[in-house]
């Protein structure tokens, strides 16, 4: 158990040019690449990575320019994910939820609450999720209660799933209150919260996905903001799976970059194939190149979702083009998922029973793959996908599509 004690030496830098964030993450993505095995194998929390990334500015790019933040594109927000991602993706994991909760409180907070949490997150403040509810019906049955005392609002209840919950400074919940379910946005360190490390997923080792229960928890009034209804169109579950889906995208190129390596310099080849490098195998040469044109077209469609999320009026979004975005992102989501499956599963056929020694590490690449894709199931996306352009059905609106 741990509870964050997150402080900054310095205020958070801002980032207004999509070049200067490109840097940022790289610097963290190179910073990252070293140690990641040990972090994986001994579940070390990457703390310092997480303040260099917040430090330098990173967690605000997408804030808008009129509360102070960065202003970026989705198509910089995609890629500084697939950058880190591609070295440690659990430590981009991290913040993954804390920019899907930067898109929820521009879509449904008040002006007055907009300007208090997002100058918060500009500052350097972290936004971290107490996730869903592990024995609800669905991901969506909101058990927890926020109840009115003499005292004021008080949140009880128990969620799991809560990735950067234990790094934030500012915990984000969802709650019944009076038959409504709302968001609560409850600062760090608070009474009756209890934050527990008790994820043991296979993969994304150290993203401390765990536990957050809730005693009794009090609740600034001012700092609830209450869930859309399916009526209203939203992108926050476009731009949350925009970023999942650059995860995964990551994912497929640290597993590609590591494999070529592992097959020119510490594999050996087939005894029928008749060459004396791994690398000149013709079978594999063939399975690289059938990979490598899956990544590039999974980036692509990466990118194309994100330009088209860009061109977006947010303040006049209609329902058809809330689909557009999530129709996009879902087909990128598709070609991201296969392929950061592919990578991972191929490094390791290419480069034999070799590449299985704990040493080197390197099944972590299919643990954090299949962990991170079961997010939310890609056999829904396909049928979101062929039931808008065959029927002109449009997908439902929540988080994971």
């Amino acid at each position: 158990m741990m509870q964050n004690s997150h402080v900054l030496l310095m205020p958070a830098a801002v980032i207004t040019a999509d070049s200067v964030a490109i840097k940022a993450a790289q610097h963290v993505a190179a910073q990252a690449k070293e140690g990641a095995v040990e972090r994986d194998r001994q579940r070390i929390y990457p703390l310092a990575l997480l303040e260099q990334f917040t430090r330098l500015g990173l967690g605000s790019i997408s804030v808008p320019r009129r509360f102070g933040g960065g202003g970026l594109s989705f198509q910089t927000v995609a890629e500084v994910f697939r950058l880190i991602a591609a070295s440690d993706p659990s430590l981009a994991q991290i913040p993954q939820n804390h920019f899907g909760l930067i898109q929820f409180i521009l879509g449904e907070g008040a002006p007055g609450q907009q300007q208090r949490l997002l100058q918060a997150v500009v500052s350097g403040k972290r936004l971290g999720n107490g996730g869903p509810e592990k024995n609800s019906k669905h991901t969506r049955d909101v058990q927890a209660q926020l109840v009115t005392t003499a005292d004021g609002l008080q949140l009880s209840g128990e969620k799991f799933y809560s990735t950067g919950a234990l790094f934030a400074d500012i915990l984000v919940t969802t709650a019944q209150h009076n038959g409504q379910p709302v968001m609560a946005f409850i600062p760090l360190p608070a009474p009756g919260v209890t934050i527990v490390d008790d994820w043991s997923g296979i993969g994304q080792r150290t993203t401390a996905s765990g536990t957050v229960r809730l005693h009794q928890v009090p609740v600034d009034a001012a700092l609830t903001i209450p869930l859309p209804s399916g009526e209203k169109p939203t992108l926050r579950g476009a731009v949350s799976q925009l970023i999942q889906a650059a995860i995964d995208a990551g994912i497929a190129q640290g597993a590609l970059d590591d494999a070529l390596e592992f097959v020119r310099g510490s594999s050996r080849p087939w005894v029928d194939a008749a060459v004396s490098r791994n690398a000149d195998d013709p079978y594999i040469v063939a399975d690289v190149g059938r990979l490598a044109t899956e990544l590039s077209a999974a980036n692509a469609l990466l990118a194309r979702a994100a330009r088209l999320l860009d061109a977006l009026d947010q303040s006049a979004l209609t329902a058809e083009a809330g689909a557009r975005a999530s129709i996009a992102v879902a087909e990128a989501k598709v070609l991201t998922t296969g392929v950061a499956l592919r990578a991972s599963e191929k490094l390791l056929e290419w480069g034999g029973s070799r590449a299985t020694l704990l040493k080197h590490g390197l099944d972590r690449h299919w643990r954090n793959a299949r962990t991170h894709t079961l997010h939310d199931p890609v056999r829904w996306k396909t049928h979101a996908i062929g039931n808008y352009y065959l029927n002109g059905v449009l997908p439902a609106r929540h988080a994971w599509i």
